[in-house]
């Protein structure tokens, strides 16, 4: 039974407006959200820092981050997540507004999409990767609060006087680890990376920060969602989003003291 102290669960219907067959989603407004926030932000960054790079470069960045979130997201979430479902069932491939998204796959992708953009507008892959990671944490926190509307990804059971009964969750209390990780890995590590940003960082500084900060909050968060039920823990109490996280916190601490070295190096030289 549920605590009597328990947060009802608000039970928003997934579908905000309907128009015959077409149903248009919470979760993909939330994407659209944070990528409309992210052209306006990155183009104040450009302007603000003076970078050389003009209004339809940003635009086509953010195109390019989009697609490259959508298709590593959903192949990644094939590959790490639920590969047996969605090798039975390929077209569910296409149904992102079911959910079903990898963070990392979506990185990896939004990676290599954004290394061919620079590499064909003759911008510093850098540059590039500081200005997007910059602002990602938006994207990511409306996207935890998709998945709070759409009632998936919640929290194991507990008694804490904030816990919710979700409908797909069974009767037991849970906590919404949506709302945990929409806090963390959205309004924490944006006010990190904007307080770092305003102060002269080494090239790469914010994407290592990023990587790294993300990695922190998942190892969190994980502590307290409920693991996939197809999946359960990979390794005693180690679920696979640690697993794909810790190489996250380990490279990119390496990258950001490498980074600073060779500042230092190169300031000594100059």
């Amino acid at each position: 039974m549920a605590p009597l102290a328990a947060i009802p669960y608000p039970n928003i219907d997934p579908v905000f407006v309907a128009l015959g067959p077409i149903q248009l989603r919470w979760y993909g407004l939330m994407y659209l959200i944070g990528l409309t926030a992210a052209y306006f932000l990155i183009q104040r960054k450009v302007t603000h820092k003076g970078l050389a790079i003009r209004k339809d470069q940003v635009y086509d960045m953010v195109v390019y981050a989009a697609f490259g979130v959508f298709l590593g997201g959903r192949i990644g979430y094939t590959l790490f997540y639920n590969f047996s479902y969605y090798s039975q069932n390929p077209l569910k491939l296409l149904a992102v507004w079911e959910g079903g998204m990898s963070f990392h796959g979506g990185l990896i992708g939004t990676a290599i999409a954004l290394i061919w953009f620079s590499k064909r507008q003759g911008i510093p892959t850098y540059a590039v990767a500081d200005l997007a990671t910059a602002v990602t944490p938006i994207g990511l926190g409306f996207g935890r609060i998709g998945n709070f509307i759409n009632g998936e990804l919640y929290g194991r059971s507990t008694d804490v006087n904030w816990c919710m009964v979700f409908p797909a969750g069974g009767p037991v209390c849970r906590h919404p680890s949506q709302l945990y990780e929409a806090t963390l890995e959205g309004l924490t590590l944006f006010t990190v990376l904007w307080l770092i940003d305003r102060r002269p960082t080494p090239p790469g500084t914010i994407f290592w920060t990023f990587i790294t900060g993300y990695g922190i909050s998942r190892l969190i968060v994980e502590l307290f969602r409920e693991p996939d039920q197809h999946l359960g823990f990979i390794f005693g109490p180690i679920t696979m989003g640690q697993i794909l996280s810790i190489p996250m916190v380990a490279i990119g601490l390496i990258m950001l003291v490498l980074g600073y070295q060779r500042a230092r190096q190169k300031a000594a030289h100059a």
